[in-house]
């Protein structure tokens, strides 16, 4: 695991910086204690990764939770209550994974991931355009496209245009600045460059800008611009910092549904990262989903047990991971001990950190997950790809994660449906002979209760006086219904002067009295 460290160091310090304002903002949005946030992000790192299987997958707080939670704090009355909740849907997930119910990731079609990682890419410009011209209004994590402030994901875009600090655009314009010319040129040039990642020097250069103007009025950063860690005065404020579950309200139903509803989410939420993160992975590693969902049910009753939000594998963390470079889930570890050690020792630097210039590296993220050649290549694949695609993405964009990804799915299993449809039959016309019409029509592999009205309609436009040379041997599976429409239509073929050739891999058979007879003679399935 210490083999890849020279590239998974500076990926983890990448991610660090990245988590750090998620996990606060998260925890904002979430209506939950501020050092919740940091919890889950610290336990997310450390335990997570350290149990996942998934080498460059990075987990903790997830704005897909966020207004469930926020929702269930007030329904269960209280913090304390809800941390109860967070413990048992920790086990569920672990019940989960002992159950194999980790495959269901897999089901979700390669054009709906495609476009939920664009997507997501996509918010993240979207969303940080405010912060990049220090407009701070919205809390950061908010992926929602209908805001707590009352404002949209678009609208918040125009009011921060109004609404521009001089101080915080100079540090995001600088801070761009050395990031794409770190990545396109220096890089390439020396090997320091490599090992000194862009997104540290930027950081550096927002905290050592933010100190030299801390006091001028036109080109200085306020403090709302800037991250908001909890300084703890002493050691007992720091463990005062930390909430315990109340288990007293374990019996409570609310608190149980509750429970169930973030183990599904958050179990789904994880799967569908999962299967982001490892169409993204250079390697092309495979992660075991049910020891994703081991690990991430056991941070999550850790995380419950002193203070924390829920977990779940993050998207934008994890690209943040891969493309800066990270090969190991080492990184994703030695990002969980940096927010530990952060908050204990250095929060007051910490605090120096202007939003604007982690917006900056959160805009390299959100380009790389939602790059035009992406757009250009799912175009290029066919509509068959490009619809559930754009759908996913518009979904996810004006409603929110789950949504975007229910609307692609919906999507993609109708153009199933249809292309089965379309695909249950061959037919193939030929010249009259004995002056009859002949016929030949192979059913595929797997015919099912979807072709029904597609082998409907051709049998039914069949005219009179033809030869039906009706050929099963390719086929392994033979629905009930299909059998009936055949039985139903050997009757009515007497009366329109069609004779009915069977072809299987028994014989032949010619005009059968009865088609369910003829097939309980043959296995439906092979």
């Amino acid at each position: 695991m210490f083999s890849k460290i020279k590239n998974d160091l500076p990926a983890s310090i990448v991610v660090f910086f990245v988590a750090l304002p998620l996990c606060l903002g998260i925890a904002l949005a979430s209506g939950a204690p501020l050092f919740s946030g940091l919890i889950a992000g610290i336990v997310g790192g450390i335990v997570v990764g350290a149990l996942s299987g998934s080498q460059i997958g990075v987990s903790g707080p997830a704005a897909g939770l966020a207004a469930i939670v926020l929702t269930a704090i007030g329904t269960l009355g209280g913090y304390e209550n809800f941390l109860v909740a967070v413990v048992i849907g920790g086990a569920m997930q672990i019940l989960f994974g002992i159950l194999k119910a980790g495959v269901i990731g897999y089901y979700f079609p390669s054009s709906v991931i495609k476009g939920m990682l664009t997507g997501i890419g996509i918010i993240i410009i979207l969303k940080q355009i405010p912060h990049f011209f220090g407009y701070d209004a919205n809390p950061e994590g908010d992926f929602a496209f209908f805001q707590v402030d009352g404002e949209n994901t678009f609208s918040e875009i125009f009011v921060a245009l109004n609404s521009i600090s001089l101080g915080a655009t100079i540090v995001a314009v600088v801070g761009l600045a050395i990031l794409l010319l770190w990545s396109s040129v220096l890089a390439k040039k020396a090997k320091i460059f490599q090992i000194i990642q862009g997104p540290l020097v930027a950081v550096v250069f927002g905290i050592i800008y933010f100190v030299l103007t801390k006091n001028n009025a036109v080109y200085g950063i306020s403090s709302d611009h800037l991250v908001s860690v909890p300084v703890p005065d002493d050691f007992d404020s720091f463990i005062g910092q930390f909430s315990f579950p109340n288990f007293s309200v374990i019996s409570s139903a609310d608190v149980w549904i509750v429970a169930f509803t973030i183990a599904l989410v958050a179990s789904l939420e994880t799967l569908l990262c999962v299967e982001a993160t490892d169409k993204l992975d250079p390697e092309k590693r495979v992660t075991p989903t049910n020891r994703e969902l081991l690990a991430q049910g056991t941070g999550n009753m850790i995380s419950g047990m002193i203070g924390g939000l829920p977990i779940t594998q993050v998207i934008v963390r994890s690209s943040a991971n891969i493309q800066s470079g990270g090969k190991t889930k080492l990184s994703a570890i030695i990002h969980g001990f940096f927010l530990l050690i952060s908050v204990i020792i250095i929060p007051t630097i910490l605090n120096m950190i202007p939003l604007s210039v982690l917006a900056a590296v959160l805009l390299i993220v959100g380009y790389k997950l939602a790059k035009p050649s992406t757009f250009k290549a799912m175009y290029k694949a066919g509509w068959k790809q490009f619809v559930p695609f754009i759908v996913t993405i518009v979904g996810i964009v004006f409603t929110d994660l789950l949504i975007g990804i229910g609307l692609g799915l919906a999507v993609g299993i109708v153009i199933v449906l249809l292309k089965s449809y379309q695909n249950s039959h061959f037919l193939h016309i030929e010249d009259k002979s004995n002056g009859k019409h002949k016929i030949n029509m192979t059913l595929a592999e797997e015919v099912t209760f979807f072709n029904k009205g597609a082998i409907l309609k051709e049998l039914d436009s069949l005219p009179r006086d033809t030869f039906l040379e009706l050929d099963v041997r390719k086929t392994r599976y033979l629905d009930n219904d299909i059998i009936e429409i055949l039985d139903d239509f050997a009757f009515k073929a007497k009366e329109r002067n069609i004779d009915i050739k069977i072809i299987s891999e028994r014989g032949i058979a010619e005009n059968p009295p009865s088609f369910i007879e003829f097939f309980k003679l043959r296995p439906k399935s092979a």
